[in-house]
């Protein structure tokens, strides 16, 4: 079927519109050269298959967008959530999200076929009360894991993997935005932690978002943001979730005395649950295990932050590799996906080049991976 020039077109406008990408910052970034993009916008010639590869990694989307003479609806998706969003997310946080979005599509492939692949959580919510959703749905996925109530889940990141949910953690230039759910067509449920945020909150908001996957069904997207409308039953219920999953109520009753802690005890508590003081206090009132008064003198307080440990950055790493992986995690790149991406590439599934792409790198710093990793490339295409 030969390419729908008109359709390719508009495609490749509209893709430069969202990311604000200019023909000059389209030629830098993909060789090709303005007089052949004018060429190609002017529908003088068809691209090349190249060309279409070429435009297809520039943009993180599957090549067959641009070949295809359908809308599909990855794209359609993100143009939504941009256009929603527009005042907030920036051109810089767009990639970021675009990027985020190819590191699922990969990861849903890598994935698929496998025997030990993740089976998907299923929760039916009963009535219309939104609180208590979250409420049982946590304890629920807590059952599922077979968590007793005294366990603390260490890696919330790798508990919803294991459910299928595509989680990654991105840094995000916009500090308003807590984090954001994507129902994503061909990946499914997709999750985005903004890696800015302190590590305590980091895990809240994986599990608020996981939270906005498995109850909101006629969502396609939401995203989250620091500050909440708390009107809003939505986020009432993420939140809920989150809480309960984190630090279930059955768990904090049986502490002693809360009412009784000192600022010391509070903290230590705090600690232990991996979870900033603020949420503990708030979970201890929504429990009726602090009065009001309690509450607000109490949350003000602060955990250091070296004293937080990432579940993604183990303490043995050594100085250089912690500092190598800090930065890979900023860019979504956890070792639980790398490793996909190297055991599919040592068995043969895809290609070196590939390899790269779904490492969001080049060769030279592929190579550099494998040494971190303590991988090697058999030949690189």
């Amino acid at each position: 079927m030969p390419i729908d020039l008109a359709m390719f077109t508009d495609k490749l406008r509209r893709y430069c519109q969202q990311f604000e990408v200019s023909r000059s910052d389209l030629a830098a970034g993909t060789g090709i050269s303005q007089d052949r993009l004018s060429e190609l916008t002017a529908q003088r010639s068809e691209p090349t298959g190249d060309e279409v590869l070429i435009l297809a990694d520039f943009f993180k989307c599957d090549f067959k967008f641009f070949i295809s003479n359908e809308k599909l609806a990855p794209f359609e998706q993100t143009e939504n959530l941009f256009r929603r969003h527009g005042d907030v997310l920036t051109a810089q946080d767009r990639w970021t999200i675009q990027e985020f979005l190819f590191l699922c599509e990969s990861q849903e492939f890598l994935l698929s076929g496998q025997s030990n692949a993740p089976v998907p959580f299923r929760f039916s919510k009963s009535g219309n009360y939104f609180k208590k959703h979250g409420q049982e749905a946590a304890a629920s996925l807590r059952r599922h894991f077979n968590y007793a109530d005294h366990m603390v889940p260490k890696n919330v990141y790798e508990d919803f993997r294991r459910i299928g949910i595509h989680v990654f953690r991105r840094q995000l230039g916009q500090s308003v935005v807590s984090g954001l759910f994507v129902r994503h067509p061909t990946a499914g449920l997709c999750v985005l932690v903004n890696y800015s945020e302190d590590i305590y909150r980091q895990r809240f908001s994986a599990a608020h978002e996981v939270a906005h996957a498995l109850l909101d069904d006629g969502e396609d997207f939401i995203v989250s943001f620091s500050r909440w409308d708390q009107g809003n039953l939505s986020e009432v219920r993420a939140n809920t979730f989150a809480s309960h999953y984190l630090m279930p109520p059955a768990f904090l009753r049986a502490i002693p005395s809360p009412k009784e802690w000192s600022q010391t005890k509070l903290l230590d508590w705090a600690k232990h649950l991996m979870v900033n003081p603020e949420s503990l206090v708030y979970a201890l009132k929504d429990a009726l295990l602090l009065s009001d008064e309690q509450a607000a003198d109490l949350r003000r307080l602060k955990l250091p932050r070296d004293e937080k440990q990432d579940p993604e950055l183990p303490g043995h790493l050594t100085s250089r590799s912690r500092d190598r992986k800090l930065e890979l995690l900023k860019r979504g790149l956890s070792d639980a996906y790398v490793s996909l991406c190297f055991d599919a590439y040592q068995q043969g599934r895809i290609t070196a080049g590939r390899l790269a792409e779904m490492l969001l790198c080049g060769e030279t710093e592929l190579v550099a991976l494998c040494e971190l990793y303590g991988r090697r490339l058999t030949h690189v295409d």
